[in-house]
């Protein structure tokens, strides 16, 4: 299909975030470092370039934060004696600002004093490292600092999940009871309507001139109609009460938890129980009309694995597909008549393996982009409106998890296909 194709998993070596150095060393993370002193610039410019690092220098404080305004490093090293402005003052604005205070600071620095150096920690300071200082302690210092942000925005991006899940579970239990009573009671109602309505035509039929009461009030109120839409009403709420019932167990599907370790997991049941989630998502808005879902499935297997986190693969790829299709519609002219569409297909491929084909005909992707897609922390979203960590989760939930592979076709101006495989075989747990 596609010009451009990334993988990752049984021919690639996997992210590891326990032992994250030999993929951080080949993959673009921006570090910026600040020093007044060229000679100091020069040296560690060039030794994190042997890293392929991408390495941004400021001779100054001041020119540091503008630096930083106009794109955000992933790590910045941070002399403290500076002119104008010292490392102390940039560490605190930085810390202030909700933009920047997540950005690790690694303080760079001649001043060895143990006051210094707790006063650099009390302000927001990650490490600290004391020139004259060894190149290969400042990269391992640095590929430490990455890995603890990473293992932090995982910690917090499965905690919200956590707490999603656990509160989407509390309004569900919540719902089901007073819902029960509802569905127990909405049937009994119809039968007695039902019976009502046969008395009263009884009465019609063999008592057809009532006392004059009767007929006075027969005559305010429209009896005909009441007859015909009553039985309709009570299907309708019938019809409510199920369409409740199929919501709450979606949530459910969605939102469970895998605290008991492997499960056996129905995978249509997940991408069912995702795209309903997502409903508002594909409706159309004032740059494109509805997307449409074309579902190609293969009669498959029940495989075992975790089936939150296979939920939240499918949600990251499709809201992902989502978006690139809501940029392209929004940045296109008013001529362009775009028919968004997203196309998901399973297949059993054989007696191993099944796989997941997420497709879209969005705007697709570049190679430069591409070349990045699995990156820690690289985003193509604007505003850092993303972690830049939510195709890194999914391919860590594939591969380490599931023992899967993930990868991707990607053409421009034709869109971009994720390929989900996993074993049918039985997880360890």
């Amino acid at each position: 299909m596609s010009e451009i194709k990334q993988e990752s998993g049984e021919n690639q070596s996997p992210l590891k975030f326990l032992a994250p150095q030999s993929y951080l060393q080949n993959h673009d993370i921006t570090i910026l470092i600040v020093d007044d002193s060229a000679d100091n610039l020069r040296v560690l410019s060039s030794t994190l370039s042997e890293y392929s690092y991408d390495v941004r220098c400021a001779k100054s404080g001041v020119t540091a934060l503008q630096a930083i305004q106009i794109e955000l490093p992933d790590l910045i090293l941070l002399d403290i004696r500076m002119p104008d402005m010292d490392g102390y003052e940039v560490c605190k604005q930085l810390k202030s600002e909700p933009r920047t205070q997540q950005i690790p600071i690694i303080f760079i620095s001649a001043l060895g004093d143990a006051l210094d150096k707790v006063k650099a920690f009390s302000i927001g300071g990650a490490d600290y490292i004391t020139k004259p200082f060894q190149a290969e302690e400042v990269v391992v210092r640095i590929q430490n600092q990455l890995n603890l942000h990473i293992a932090k925005i995982q910690l917090a991006h499965a905690e919200k999940m956590a707490s999603l899940g656990q509160m989407l579970a509390g309004i569900t239990h919540e719902i089901k009871n007073p819902l029960s009573f509802i569905s127990g009671n909405v049937d009994y109602m119809a039968e007695g309507v039902t019976s009502i309505l046969e008395i009263l035509e009884l009465y019609q039929k063999h008592y057809p001139n009532p006392p004059q009461v009767i007929q006075e009030k027969t005559q305010t109120v429209d009896l005909d109609h009441i007859k015909r839409d009553l039985p309709k009403i009570l299907r309708s709420m019938d019809t409510g009460v199920y369409r409740i019932v199929d919501i709450i167990q979606t949530l459910n599907t969605f939102s469970r938890p895998d605290k008991t370790g492997v499960q056996t997991i129905d995978i249509h049941k997940g991408i069912e129980s995702t795209l309903s989630m997502l409903g508002h998502r594909l409706q159309a808005n004032h740059h494109r009309n509805d997307i449409q879902i074309i579902k190609d499935f293969e009669q498959l297997p029940h495989i075992k694995g975790y089936p939150g986190m296979l939920n939240q693969v499918f949600m990251n790829i499709i809201v992902n597909a989502i978006d690139a299709i809501d940029e392209q519609t929004s940045n296109a002219d008013k001529s362009f008549k775009l028919l968004p569409r997203i196309r998901i297909q399973t297949r059993q491929t054989d007696n191993l393996w099944i796989s997941i084909h997420i497709q879209d005909n969005g705007p697709g992707m570049t190679e430069k982009v591409s070349k990045y897609l699995f990156n820690p922390f690289f985003t193509t979203k604007a505003d850092n409106k993303g972690t830049g960590l939510v195709l890194t989760i999914s391919h860590q939930i594939i591969v380490e998890k599931h023992h899967g592979t993930l990868h991707f076709y990607s053409k421009i101006e034709q869109g971009t296909e994720f390929v989900i495989r996993l074993p049918i075989r039985t997880i360890n747990k």
